[in-house]
């Protein structure tokens, strides 16, 4: 049998190292070739690793949330058979013969104590005092109560003496209603059981830690300002309707591929906002097509898969790419390609959403775009009143790179196509 160690392959452009964000497997159990021993995530996405060869497993590189090197060894299976170790193996620790035991040494026989002389007769007993009369007992008093009564009487930790019949003496269900109600003068509180729970220490690793050091990174160095306008979707929500009545085989319409829609129509007037910032270099980088990211939930954390060339979708491709892309995103299924590179981010709670947001830059880009929840209101219409459905749409930028009058500009610009929604299929 021989020991190899199976390193940790390059797994992404520019990679240095990745996170262990889940072993399969521990120190003693038995893996076959081609099994799936652990997750790494990268900056990009998390990435199955599988065994290249059967056997037992001996050591592993370290704990959930430890950074393995590229190249660093990440586990070590003592293998069958023939095959090669690997030459970066640790080496198997030898067995050393214990030194003999010394000679036994009998223990030294004790030299005899003297015998002592024999104690002088003790003196006669002192005569015994006489017995004194104990106390008489207080009289007990009989408690006379169902089982039923005593047990609610334990269960509430009410002493039974310390409560009066109302009739005769036995006491009754009715006597502890009234000693609950009155017994609070004489200090006495109703248990309860404690809603308090336990302190549960989380190891913040995997998503949660990226998710983490980009918010974070994000908020210290881009200087954020946003931006929000309210939108009345009325006759958006009412086309939306009549084509998702007669849209046929093609995919439900959601409001966010009308957005979307929107945002891709208006972004060559305001290439500013369709940007990366380089900040080492000192670059901005206005991209010519619209990369869609789109902020998505998933039980491992948020995260951002992108649309590709969203500027030459119609809403139906629109609707379709979002609902693969975020059910890849949810199943851990999102290609390493589609967690990357977007130009602009679009993030909706929904209906859960609240009345504004304020979201944060994905960066490095400059602006994010947040629509919220559709709310119906009576709105004036000359002196009439109407119920209309209305949205606030937020964004946030980079002052860096977009001033506030080019974010209300743009907002404007996409609230004229939001509330006039057949500019949206026009040429």
């Amino acid at each position: 049998m021989a020991r190899f160690t199976f390193r940790l392959p390059d797994i992404g452009e520019g990679i240095a190292e990745a996170e262990i964000v889940a072993w399969h497997v521990k120190v003693g159990d038995r893996v076959e070739e081609d099994q799936q021993v652990a997750d790494m995530m990268t900056d990009k996405a998390t990435v199955e690793m599988e065994s290249p060869v059967s056997g037992i497993v001996v050591e592993l590189a370290g704990e959930v949330g430890d950074q393995v090197a590229i190249g660093a060894a990440l586990i070590v299976v003592e293998t069958d058979g023939d095959a090669a170790e690997s030459p970066e193996a640790a080496p198997a620790l030898e067995a050393v013969e214990a030194p003999p035991a010394p000679p036994a040494v009998e223990p030294p026989v004790a030299p005899e104590a003297p015998v002592a002389p024999p104690a002088p007769p003790a003196p006669p007993p002192a005569p015994a005092p006489e017995p004194v009369a104990a106390a008489p007992a207080a009289p007990h008093r009989d408690i006379l109560a169902s089982p039923a009564v005593r047990q609610r009487a334990k269960d509430l930790g009410i002493d039974l003496s310390q409560v009066k019949a109302a009739e005769g003496d036995r006491i009754r269900h009715a006597d502890l209603d009234a000693f609950l109600r009155y017994g609070s003068a004489q200090g006495y509180h109703a248990p309860h059981a404690s809603r308090a729970r336990e302190d549960v220490p989380v190891k913040v690793i995997g998503m949660r830690r990226k998710i983490a050091e980009n918010m974070a990174a994000s908020k210290r160095a881009i200087p954020h300002f946003t931006y929000v306008d309210e939108i009345d979707v009325t006759a958006l929500e009412e086309m939306r309707a009549d084509l998702n009545a007669n849209r046929g085989a093609r995919p439900k319409l959601t409001m966010l591929p009308f957005v979307i829609a929107a945002i891709c129509r208006t972004l060559p007037d305001f290439p500013m906002l369709n940007a990366r910032y380089d900040d080492e270099a000192g670059v901005v980088t206005r991209h010519g097509r619209v990369h869609m990211g789109m902020a998505t939930q998933t039980d491992a954390g948020l995260m951002v898969p992108v649309i590709r060339d969203a500027q030459d979708l119609n809403v139906w491709q629109l609707a379709a790419e979002i609902t693969r892309l975020a059910e890849a995103a949810r199943t851990g299924k999102a290609k390493v390609e589609e967690l990357s590179g977007s130009t602009i981010t679009i993030t909706s709670l929904g209906p859960l959403g609240g009345i504004a947001t304020t979201p944060v830059i994905n960066k490095p880009e400059v602006a994010i775009i947040g629509p919220n929840k559709i709310v119906e209101r009576p709105v004036f219409v000359g002196d009439d009143i109407v119920r209309a459905k209305l949205m606030n749409l937020s964004i946030s930028c980079d002052h860096r790179v977009v001033d506030g009058w080019d974010a209300a500009s743009y907002v404007q610009a996409l609230r004229k196509l939001l509330e006039t929604p057949v500019l949206l299929f026009a040429d």
